[in-house]
């Protein structure tokens, strides 16, 4: 049914217009909010929403600390959203990076929200890193007056889903702290968790800190709405204007149309690598390079058939998703992840099939087990492996989460390609247990979008992959594979805004014949002095295979000295494998080129990363 204002209601028929046009546009997440706003203005006697810095706000003046562990920037975007959000409820708001601080900082903190993303096998961030290290130490400091609630992000197509915030948790819990509420677990949609966490744990710290907050105001499940009315006139016969076009975000991806798409690597080669660019005209957004972007795919028509076949589903059954009723085939297609298979998909699973060896795979005296199981497997190896009969529609959408945007970093500088994005995707194709296999994401792209056709994106800052602000300072870039993209865009904007800081980039593939990514540009920027020096590594061209990581130690000398005078340390690309050789090899030629004993040259690399001259984008 659509919202609209009663009869009777006390409002201009302009303003009526208005306010039915935003009612309708509006969600139930806007709906509550402005519930809850206009609640708090009657209860405080303000008009004004920023009223929460004042008497009239409900937690004025009590301190709060909101401190996150990020990877990829998502924990870092929801501190500053619960910091603002914290604020106008009356609170003096403090957000910190748990990578810029030691526990001691936080001791004498009352109150404090902890929002922590897991990285790997369960490890904290990599800037977190000596955070969580002083805090397990012997000798970390206690907190008994410390109030706090944690927000854990994870991933559960991982085995030690949230591990990290589970493991903060745990150990504040230990040093004394007191939970406000308990910790909240999201996978990979964090939004609906996130705000069920803050208004839940706002509800309890403000009863404890002696303060209220209206009803309405505190089951609010969405952010400030972002959208004004403007008032022609003035008073209540004015003209009221419609309200302005919705923002492109996450939650509203913008269709961008693919402009063109071309295969970076040559005839023969073993991979598949596209250069894609797409238009932003008309979109208004905008972009840095180190950012990334996130697209909004669709699961391959085959695979989602095969799917409906093993299952003896027609697809045209009608299941219910969060975005509402329709065809089921439609729901594999657009809406639900149909392909990751995991440990807690098994055990929902297990729930209708009782299974006796899914149920020995699933104790957790079978943990290696089941991981060689899962691995290379999808969801379509269970369902013919271990066959439920009469597996009903809603069941099986039950079953799957929600098909995830996948991030891509940006391989353009807005400067070079002015209302354009550019991408470097590898597409990922491989064979398992008897059946071909393919990247969800990156086959969308390779396969399914023709030019002309669009594809829902948006932009995610990335805050920590940042050119240094003083454009004198040299760089060093490690970016083997797709691990490119963020220096070409780092390397046409400081071509374009003239920096005279030198750059020394680091490229690896297999052959130098086939796999040169973007080889003429760089050929190009090493001709006209931008990039001051390059050394690659082609592993499949030699009877031993040579890493970016062998070609730095070749280079220590140098590449020790580019770091004395200064230069920041950049790696992009794979963060199991690549990124730790990386990172071994660095500290290795800091120990040796600086003739330090193994500790200091950690605490070398260390300080790198503090300073922020030592940055990752690894995925």
């Amino acid at each position: 049914m659509r919202p609209q204002l009663p009869a009777d209601a006390p409002v201009s028929p302009a303003l009526r217009e208005a306010l039915d046009h935003w009612l309708v546009s509006a969600g139930p997440a806007e709906h509550s909010w402005l519930a809850g706003f206009l609640a708090g203005v009657a209860s405080a006697g303000s008009a004004s929403p920023a009223g929460a810095t004042h008497g009239g706000a409900p937690a004025a003046g009590v301190p709060l600390t909101i401190a996150f562990a990020t990877e990829s920037g998502n924990a870092e975007g929801l501190a500053e959203e619960a910091g603002n959000r914290a604020r106008q409820r009356g609170f003096e708001t403090t957000v910190t990076d748990l990578g810029e601080i030691d526990p001691t900082d936080l001791e004498g903190v009352e109150n404090l929200l902890l929002i922590a993303s897991t990285w790997g096998e369960g490890d904290p961030p990599d800037r977190a890193t000596a955070f969580y290290e002083k805090l397990i130490a012997e000798d970390a400091p206690r907190f008994e007056g410390c109030r706090y609630s944690l927000l854990a992000l994870g991933d559960t197509s991982y085995e030690y889903f949230c591990g990290f915030g589970k493991d903060l948790d745990r150990r504040m819990e230990e040093l004394g702290g007191r939970r406000i509420v308990e910790r909240v677990d999201s996978d990979v949609e964090f939004e609906e968790p996130f705000h069920r966490w803050f208004e839940g744990t706002m509800e309890e710290l403000l009863a404890e800190v002696g303060a209220s907050v209206p009803a309405a105001a505190s089951t609010s499940a969405a952010s400030p709405v972002t959208t004004q009315w403007a008032t022609v006139g003035g008073g209540s016969t004015g003209t009221v204007a419609a309200p302005p076009a919705e923002p492109y975000t996450k939650k509203n991806p913008f269709p961008a149309p693919l402009v063109e798409k071309v295969n970076l690597n040559g005839p023969g080669s073993a991979k598949e690598t596209l250069h894609l660019e797409f238009s932003l005209e008309e979109s208004g957004l905008t972009y840095a390079p180190g950012d990334a972007v996130g697209v909004y795919p669709e699961n391959c028509p085959l695979y989602v058939s095969e799917l409906l076949r093993v299952t003896g589903l027609e697809g045209e059954e009608r299941v219910r998703l969060a975005e509402g009723k329709m065809p089921l085939r439609e729901a594999l297609l657009r809406h639900l992840d149909v392909t990751s298979l995991s440990k807690p998909i098994l055990e929902k699973y297990q729930e209708k099939a009782e299974s006796a060896e899914l149920a020995r795979l699933l104790d957790p005296e079978h943990r290696e087990e089941l991981q060689e199981w899962l691995w290379g497997r999808e969801l379509v190896d269970l369902l013919e492996q271990y066959p439920l009969p009469g597996l009903a529609e809603q069941d099986l959408a039950d079953l799957l989460r929600k098909l995830p945007p996948r991030l891509y970093s940006i391989a353009s500088s807005p400067l070079a390609h002015p209302e354009q994005v550019h991408l470097t995707v590898a597409a990922v194709r491989y064979h398992s247990h008897g059946r071909p296999r393919k990247g969800v994401c990156s086959t969308y792209l390779g396969d399914l979008v023709e030019l002309g056709e669009t594809v829902p994106v948006y932009f995610q800052e990335n805050k920590k992959f940042r050119l240094p602000d003083d454009p004198d300072t040299p760089i060093i870039m490690v970016g083997p594979g797709t691990g490119i993209a963020p220096f070409r865009a780092f390397l046409e904007e400081r071509d374009l805004t003239g920096a005279k800081g030198q750059n020394w980039l680091f490229f690896g593939d297999q052959h130098f014949q086939t796999d040169f990514l973007y080889q003429a540009e760089w050929q190009d920027y090493l001709k006209r002095g931008p990039l001051t020096r390059m050394d690659v590594a082609f592993s499949r061209d030699g009877e031993q295979k040579i890493y970016v990581q062998h070609r730095m130690r070749e280079r220590a000398r140098d590449l020790y000295a580019w770091l004395e005078e200064g230069a920041y340390f950049y790696v992009c690309g794979d963060a199991s494998r690549m990124a730790k050789d990386v990172a071994t090899a660095l500290q290795e030629i800091v120990r040796d080129q600086g003739d330090l004993p193994e500790e200091e040259a950690a605490a070398y690399v260390k300080r790198l990363k503090k300073e922020k001259r030592y940055q990752q984008d690894v995925y």
